[in-house]
């Protein structure tokens, strides 16, 4: 009977070792949007950016702003990468559409880990770019939020730079 407990007790503390060495090697963003217009159209609009930041020759002059790469595209739900031309770094990304009297967005980035300072706002910018490049940010009634504990980096990202 001891031999089992002892196995049982084994076992949980390797699980929760294995879950926390691979939760140590991710980082990941959250930001929230809120747009004024239909979610169809937030949709549209990013989907349509993600498919013209796809084509890989243009990673020579547009920095980070290339290697996009779309997985899947349902109502409500988007599904991309990012490669990081830099870095080389992997980055998954999903934006979930909530339509209320207000289209709700709620973007992740989850990336491989590193220690690198300079490249803790890459997950942030690999979702605000996408922002940017398509003219989302001039919509009618965007907001954004987010903090540096849900996105690392958030607070001292200069995504103009990448």
């Amino acid at each position: 009977m001891d031999l089992r407990i002892l196995l049982v007790a084994a076992a949980l503390v390797l699980g929760a070792t294995l879950t926390s060495s691979l939760a140590d090697r991710t980082s990941q963003c959250k930001v929230k949007w809120l747009f004024g217009i239909a979610c169809s159209d937030v949709q549209g609009q990013l989907v349509n950016q993600i498919k013209a930041w796809q084509i890989r020759q243009s990673c020579l002059y547009a920095g980070e702003k290339c290697s996009y790469e779309l997985v899947s595209s349902v109502p409500y739900l988007i599904k991309a990468t990012h490669t990081s031309p830099n870095t080389k770094k992997l980055s998954d990304l999903q934006f979930l559409l909530e339509q209320s009297t207000v289209c709700k967005v709620t973007g992740e980035a989850v990336s491989e880990f590193t220690n690198d300072p300079a490249d803790n706002s890459t997950n942030y910018c690999s979702l605000q770019n996408l922002m940017d490049g398509s003219k989302l940010i001039d919509a009618e009634g965007y907001k954004q939020f987010s903090n540096k504990w849900i996105c690392p980096g958030f607070d001292t990202a200069n995504c103009s730079l990448s």
